[in-house]
């Protein structure tokens, strides 16, 4: 048997050798190499930049969120202030992100308006990649609905925690209001009294202190009742705005499922288009083949005759 010799180091000093005649130094054969087996990574479009940009934003909601749950959530660890704040951040943050959101919504709707004809027919080359990136904008809206529902969650937490520690102030300013108007009368009486043998200017002094006491009492109990009902209305517009986010994510997902429909009857009709066409060409093979069937069946015939 013959023995093989690897000529692969004299292949490569050939190379070497007809590079450096052509031009190139050391320096830019190793580079050359290295790109053979290092290569370099593809560029990024804008909108990719853009989506991992917004997925990296929804990824430190979502971390802020998981730092400062206990805090939110518990009274006793923050104050009104603080957790006024954590709010106004977690707000700020997610309508950024909406925005951005937007921003690549915008984006493929220009693309997809750019890829159609004149006569309005879209180009199949570009339908896939405008239906990936349908698909990677209701990804990014998931994610972002479900940290806001999560936040949705810790802010019905809040509202249900101060609306039950404003309950009790009620039921307790009411049944001191009650006692206070059954006590009213023996101390008007004894008022009266007393009122009797004060001086004049005291009595009317004392009589103007009372009426700006009970006005007091009427306005705070009014701004009581008042605080309790926003933060009830607070609590329900929480829970409304959790039910249309579920709602706005299942119409986003039916979006998307007419898109898939609206691509798969394109292609249908891409298909009907060619099958229309092949039986065209049929009928005018089939229409051509009976002339000349017809054509050699009378020719025969009169050949016939004419023999006979």
């Amino acid at each position: 048997m013959s023995r093989f010799r690897d000529r692969t180091e004299d292949f490569k000093d050939a190379v070497r050798q007809s590079a450096i005649s052509s031009g190139f130094n050391e320096s830019k054969l190793a580079a050359i190499m290295a790109s053979f087996i290092i290569h370099k990574p593809r560029q990024r479009t804008p909108f990719l930049k853009s989506a991992l940009k917004t997925l990296e934003s929804i990824g430190a909601l979502d971390q802020f969120l998981s730092k400062h749950r206990k805090d939110y959530v518990d009274r006793h660890r923050t104050t009104e202030q603080e957790r006024d704040s954590i709010e106004h951040e977690v707000t700020a943050f997610v309508k950024a992100c909406k925005e951005q959101i937007d921003v690549l919504k915008n984006c493929i709707n220009d693309e997809e308006a750019s890829s159609k004809g004149w006569l309005g027919i879209r180009d199949s080359s570009n339908a896939d990649t405008i239906a990936h990136k349908h698909g990677v904008v209701l990804i990014l809206s998931e994610k972002l609905h479900s940290v806001t529902a999560q936040f949705d969650q810790m802010r019905a937490v809040r509202f249900q925690e101060a609306i039950n520690r404003a309950m009790p102030r009620r039921k307790l300013k009411k049944v001191v209001d009650s006692n206070s108007i059954d006590t009213s009368k023996p101390l008007n009486l004894e008022h009266r009294e007393t009122n009797e043998n004060q001086p004049e200017p005291l009595r009317v002094q004392q009589e103007l202190l009372d009426d700006e006491t009970r006005a007091l009492q009427v306005e705070l109990t009014s701004l009581l009742d008042a605080v309790q009902d926003t933060e009830t209305k607070m609590v329900e517009m929480s829970a409304l705005n959790h039910l249309m986010s579920t709602h706005v994510l299942q119409q986003a997902q039916q979006i998307e499922h007419l898109y898939d429909q609206a691509v798969e009857a394109t292609k249908n009709v891409e298909l009907g288009n060619k099958e229309l066409s092949q039986a065209i060409q049929r009928n005018r093979s089939s229409r051509t083949f009976l002339v000349l069937f017809f054509f050699v069946l009378t020719f025969s015939i009169l050949f016939l005759d004419w023999y006979n």
